[in-house]
């Protein structure tokens, strides 16, 4: 599997940061929603880290902590916002990996790179795929990480997974991929950034 996933990364992610054109976003299911901020998107990025085991691959992905003041308790890419020390959207989400979940920047071994995902909280988000040692010790810094854990990469890649939740918001119905696994529940925009994953990976 590990064999075959790495040629279709090479094959099928963009080699180079595509530009804010090409995104994926929140409205794909929901094309009549309304952003709740501003048209003038923050850029951001995040890591979708893969662990390969024995020819195994599993994605990596983090539990907010419930302290923090937005996406509470939600499950997330490691990443964030890019900050003025920033040199770009790949850098932030290298240097917020280091600090949220300990896996330093210079070991991850970058494969490619998503369609950017816009949020309706006003994000373009930059999704970098990367894999990084099997072997590393997570260090998470608490004030934003409650958890982190693996889920197999052929559960998230595989449709069947990919199911279309609701919810009532400002009297109007959100749709949103969800993938629940193992009692974590993966929604929104982590979700919908999975999804673009396998589309660009699987799709014809």
């Amino acid at each position: 599997m590990a064999s075959e996933l790495r040629r279709r990364l090479g094959e099928r992610l963009h080699p180079s940061p595509p530009s804010r054109a090409t995104r994926r976003s929140d409205y794909d299911l929901n094309p009549g929603m309304r952003p709740i901020k501003p048209a003038r998107l923050i850029e951001a990025g995040v890591l979708v880290p893969l662990v390969e085991r024995e020819g195994e691959v599993a994605v990596l992905l983090t539990q907010r902590a419930e302290g923090l003041p937005d996406h509470a308790g939600q499950i997330s890419f490691p990443g964030g916002k890019v900050h003025v020390e920033d040199a770009s959207a790949v850098a932030a989400a290298l240097r917020e990996t280091e600090e949220e979940i300990g896996i330093p920047r210079d070991r991850v071994n970058i494969a490619g790179y998503l369609d950017r995902y816009e949020t309706r909280t006003g994000f373009c988000i930059l999704p970098v795929v990367g894999f990084v040692p099997p072997d590393l010790s997570l260090v998470l810094d608490a004030r934003e990480v409650a958890a982190a854990f693996e889920v197999p990469l052929a559960f998230v890649m595989d449709p069947r997974r990919h199911a279309r939740h609701a919810r009532l918001y400002e009297g109007r119905e959100r749709l949103f991929y969800a993938m629940p696994y193992r009692g974590y529940y993966i929604w929104g925009a982590t979700a919908g950034i999975l999804k673009s994953m396998y589309d660009r990976l699987y799709g014809d």
